[in-house]
């Protein structure tokens, strides 16, 4: 049977890796415990249930051909004990006392799954009080998107229905413009060659947009990471969370206008432009810094797969405005804009383009592309949708999700936001020596909320 290759993106989500800048996901899951011992049994059922999961056995390794590729393959060594992790302070259960998880999840975000085995992990970890613990999940990206990577833990959980995400939230339908000029005329060429002139001129028009985004200037000193040295080792990650209430994110959404994530998107750029001004940082003037939403490329309703289907958008983010509702209604333009040009076109779906990278390019080529993310964006915003579902491990309930992005090198910090249950929550991951104040940041996220609330209400 032939190898089951990685995807082109996957492929260089693989190769970009280095020690100081892992490229997996992860999700904080804080739950309910219904008793001392529910920490341990979670971890047992976690490890129990891992084995019997074919997605979850598969380690990642080179091949001969093509030159440069990678494959899937069963791990014959499997043992999930090598995955599924219990801490001393967890399987004390509430004789630990109250512990805040995000302050062990930033130690491990920073540390690199083994390249040698399948590449996830699952640490359970004690909880911010005696009737709770916490799960962190982590995933490769080169395993998973966010909405795969979901569907993964999904299957560790009690029996759920089939996860599927719901559709996304999108602003009014726009009429689709009848084909015409050079695209239509492609369609008459032969298949193959239409197929390569078609690429050609799509990772020509994203360059060109690239081109177009402009250069990092102007950014906020504090969104900026000092570069590793030669050889570095693994780097420093702070993690924290905030949840807030979907309620009032609606209530601005349903007064102002737009979608809940331009909503989310707003308040994470005057969450910046308070905590800038917090610690006496001047704040960037003219049209912001470059924020990279990544889109998801799968049809709506259809069960997320394994590996990668994204794009993205670029956008600015109007901290330099200090009025709340012309903030959103920027963000909103910008949104409206990229959704009018498609996520197949335009800065953002620099993705795209590992699909015209031969192998071998993403295999020499990964450590020049991991440098250039800085040319490329200044911050990653990104949003999971989970689905209207309760989940339970062994009974105990999740009540909290918390998801966590990777950082790329030269930056300092990334967002995820996600909705669960009625609440956002939205997950900071920080480089810690750059970023030593991120609780603070989180503060300011639930400032700007309530300032915006008292605004339209």
């Amino acid at each position: 049977m032939s190898p089951e290759h990685l995807s082109p993106l996957d492929l260089a989500f693989w190769r970009i890796e280095s020690a100081a800048h892992p490229m997996h996901l992860g999700a904080l899951a804080v739950l309910s415990a219904d008793g001392p011992g529910a920490a341990a049994r979670a971890a047992a059922l976690l490890a129990e249930r891992c084995a019997g999961l074919p997605g979850l056995r598969r380690r990642i390794h080179d091949v001969l051909l093509p030159v440069g590729a990678a494959a899937w393959s069963p791990d014959p060594d499997f043992d999930p004990a090598r995955h599924v992790f219990l801490t001393d302070a967890a399987a004390a259960g509430a004789g630990a006392g109250a512990v805040d998880p995000r302050a062990a999840a930033g130690p491990l975000m920073a540390r690199p799954l083994d390249r040698t085995r399948p590449p996830w992990e699952a640490h359970v970890l004690a909880g911010p009080g005696p009737d709770s613990f916490a799960v962190l999940f982590k995933f490769h990206h080169a395993l998973a998107d966010g909405l795969g990577a979901l569907a993964l833990a999904a299957g560790l959980f009690d029996r759920q229905p089939p996860f599927a995400p719901g559709p996304a939230v999108r602003g009014p339908a726009r009429p689709v413009p009848a084909p015409r000029g050079p695209g239509a005329a492609l369609r008459r060429l032969p298949g193959v060659f239409a197929s390569r002139v078609h690429d050609l001129g799509q990772a020509l028009e994203i360059g060109a947009a690239v081109a177009r985004a402009g250069l990092p200037l102007g950014v906020p000193d504090a969104l900026v990471a000092a570069e590793p040295g030669p050889g570095a080792g693994a780097g420093s990650r702070s993690v924290a969370g905030l949840a807030l209430d979907l309620d009032e994110v609606n209530l601005i959404r349903k007064a102002a206008g737009g979608t809940v994530n331009d909503v989310l998107i707003a308040l994470v750029a005057g969450a910046l432009r308070r905590w800038l001004a917090e610690r006496g940082d001047p704040l960037p003037r003219g049209a912001g810094p470059r924020a990279l939403i990544p889109v998801s490329r799968r049809r709506p309703g259809a069960a997320p797969g394994a590996g990668n289907r994204l794009s993205g958008y670029l956008l600015r983010l109007p901290l330099a405005e200090d009025d709340p509702l012309r903030r959103l209604y920027a963000v909103r333009a910008g949104m409206d804009r990229n959704k009018e040009a498609g996520p197949a076109r335009g800065a953002g779906a620099v993705a795209l383009l590992a699909d015209h990278v031969h192998p071998l390019g993403h295999r020499l080529g990964g450590p020049l592309v991991a440098q250039a993310a800085r040319l490329l964006y200044d911050i990653l915003v990104t949003s999971v949708p989970l689905p209207g579902l309760t989940f339970t491990l062994g009974g105990s309930t999740v009540r909290e999700v918390y998801p966590l992005a990777p950082l790329a090198r030269g930056q300092s910090l990334a967002i995820a936001v996600s909705t669960y249950k009625g609440t956002v929550h939205y997950g900071l991951v920080a480089d810690a020596a750059a970023v030593p104040d991120l609780a603070a940041l989180a503060g300011a996220l639930r400032a700007e909320l309530d300032a915006f609330v008292r605004e339209v209400s």
